[in-house]
């Protein structure tokens, strides 16, 4: 049984900085691309930022030059390291991965969120 759990939200004023980390555990042959998604309040849950396995990402106009993702491999868990942060970067954040579990094919997964709350 695969599983992906968040920490690190908050509450944090504008400007401010919080780092997420999502681990996945379960019986885990390989995980794929990482990504980080987030859903404000009466709208859609976006794309943040991706990473494949070799380290290349992929970012939304809206947070590049603030928001770094990040892995470690070994320790099979993802990390969005968020600077500068505005009002507008509040919502749940969701850690979200293509992952091959052992005798199990290769299924995208959820993590249950984490709230990012960014006061002015």
């Amino acid at each position: 049984q695969v599983q992906l759990v968040e920490s690190g939200g908050g509450l944090v004023q504008a400007g401010g900085s919080l780092r997420l980390s999502c681990a996945a555990s379960g019986s885990i042959d390989s995980i794929y691309t990482m990504r980080w998604y987030r859903q404000a309040p009466g709208k859609q849950r976006d794309l943040v930022a991706s990473i494949i396995r070799g380290g290349a990402t992929v970012y939304t106009d809206s947070v590049k030059g603030r928001f770094t993702i990040s892995r470690d491999n070994a320790k099979n868990t993802l990390y969005l390291q968020m600077n500068s942060l505005k009002v507008e970067d509040t919502a749940v954040y969701y850690c979200n991965a293509d992952i091959q579990a052992t005798m199990t094919p290769l299924l995208n997964y959820w993590g249950q969120g984490t709230q990012v709350t960014v006061s002015s």
